[in-house]
């Protein structure tokens, strides 16, 4: 379909059609996935054991009640740690830091550099140049790395973790929306609303933001992983959340020495880690599979 633009701009094709359907419909079509379905299930299932846990750990987690790396029995389920710690009060009040703070981390990180991406691609020249160059220098610090460097100095605050995550998280996220951006800014709607004097806030909001959303979810579902790993090796090596605190990646790091003694005290904070990023990128897959099926038909 097209239509006569009056003066100079001649014949152009109409902008592409909002979606219709509402946010209703948009819900069911990822919820029909199985794939969603089962992220959700363990994402909720990881969140629901991170924020409820603490009302449910039958021990104080920093008081020991038995001898170091006991098995599990005696009112043990999971044994105890290297200093007779529960294990199963600590993991359940171990997870409300990573349970937040890579979440946040990642949402921050997939909005800014996805601005980042769509600005520079959008507008070129210039403007293209100094932000993909500002990204390279980001780049240039390893993300555990520059993390380590300002922890040791500022101290392990919580939200300083986060900005740091979402630093490291920035440059892959605007590169990647960067060059599926390209593309749509040559599309016939794109450059009909350009031709019309739409402003270009509105022609990223509406003409080109709905036009790459399956890359935003799997890079949501990425970065994800990455917020978890980055905040969890933190923990891992001391920088994080400090002890007698109890958190999933502190807990691997305390118990190694004993994991052929005593693994569970090992291994329960690695299955929920894991869990808990699994379920993100499986909703964030499925997710973009959903759209590029409906936009497909």
């Amino acid at each position: 379909m097209s239509r006569t633009i009056p003066s100079q701009v001649g014949t152009v094709p109409d902008p592409a059609p909002p979606a219709s359907g509402g946010l209703g419909r948009a819900l069911a079509r990822l919820l029909a996935s199985a794939q969603v379905r089962w992220g959700l299930g363990l994402t909720l299932g990881t969140l629901l054991i991170a924020f409820v846990g603490p009302f449910l750990a039958p021990y104080p987690t920093s008081k020991p009640v038995a001898r170091p790396y006991a098995p599990p029995g005696e009112g043990l389920t999971l044994g105890s740690d290297q200093i007779g710690r529960d294990v199963l009060s600590r993991v359940l009040s171990g997870g409300v830091g990573l349970a937040w703070m890579a979440p946040t981390a990642a949402i921050l990180g997939v909005v800014i550099g996805a601005a980042i991406g769509m600005l520079g691609a959008y507008y070129g020249g210039l403007a293209d140049t100094l932000l993909m160059r500002a990204m390279d220098v980001l780049l240039a610090f390893p993300g555990l790395l520059m993390a380590l460097m300002f922890v040791s100095v500022l101290g392990p605050t919580p939200w300083l973790l986060v900005l740091l995550v979402v630093l490291a998280l920035v440059p892959g996220v605007a590169r990647v929306i960067r060059g599926a951006t390209k593309p749509i800014c040559h599309r016939e709607f794109v450059l009909w609303a350009k031709a019309v004097g739409v402003p270009g806030r509105t022609i990223l909001l509406r003409e080109i933001l709905p036009n790459i959303t399956s890359p935003l979810l799997v890079e949501l579902g990425v970065r994800l992983m990455w917020a978890v790993g980055i905040l969890a090796s933190i923990s891992f090596i001391g920088y994080g959340i400090q002890p007698p605190t109890p958190d999933w990646g502190l807990m691997v790091s305390e118990n190694r020495t004993g994991l052929a003694t005593q693994p569970l005290a090992v291994l329960a904070p690695i299955v929920l880690i894991a869990l808990f990023t699994i379920g993100g990128n499986l909703i964030a897959e499925g997710g973009a599979r959903v759209i590029a099926r409906t936009e497909g038909n």
